[in-house]
């Protein structure tokens, strides 16, 4: 996916950011209700929410750890991809994601449960892993990873030793 008006994709951000930071108690630097929204040139777009979020910079890039946290990719389409987790770490330059504990996964009539997700922007992946259950129309699989692309919308479930099925 690529950006529409990187700048202005920025610019937005940032004041967003800056919005929230001055919500910034003055002994703590806990954020409450941070929300973040990212527009793709393919009209696809990314929200993601948290009740609790907490901003570090590493290398001058702003990283975002968040708790009881809400994602939603909406494709061109308007159909929606929905990830919940308890924990999430948010990387503005690149909006890459990594979801941890209590990780679902809702996608029309399909339901992922799982203990952490990456979701790759640069890669167009969602990468599920860590004690894997997939509950859909026709039965449940329990599986070590399932690789989602968000361009193709291709789907690989998988085990880490291929001789377990």
């Amino acid at each position: 996916m690529y950006f529409t008006d990187k700048k202005q994709a920025k610019k937005d951000l940032m004041e967003s950011s800056n919005e929230m930071q001055e919500q910034l108690d003055d002994k703590s630097n806990l954020i409450k209700n941070l929300s973040y929204e990212v527009k793709f040139d393919d009209n696809t777009q990314y929200v993601i929410t948290a009740d609790f979020s907490e901003i570090k910079y590493e290398n001058d890039i702003e990283i975002v750890e968040m708790q009881k946290v809400l994602a939603k990719i909406i494709n061109e389409d308007e159909v929606t991809l929905i990830i919940t987790g308890d924990t999430a770490i948010f990387n503005n330059s690149n909006y890459n994601t990594n979801f941890k504990k209590n990780v679902k996964v809702e996608y029309i009539d399909n339901i992922i449960f799982s203990d952490k997700l990456d979701l790759n922007f640069l890669e167009n992946l969602v990468v599920i892993y860590e004690n894997v259950v997939y509950e859909g129309a026709h039965g449940n699989i329990n599986t070590d990873n399932i690789i989602i692309n968000l361009i193709t919308k291709n789907v690989e479930i998988f085990m880490n030793d291929p001789k377990n099925k």
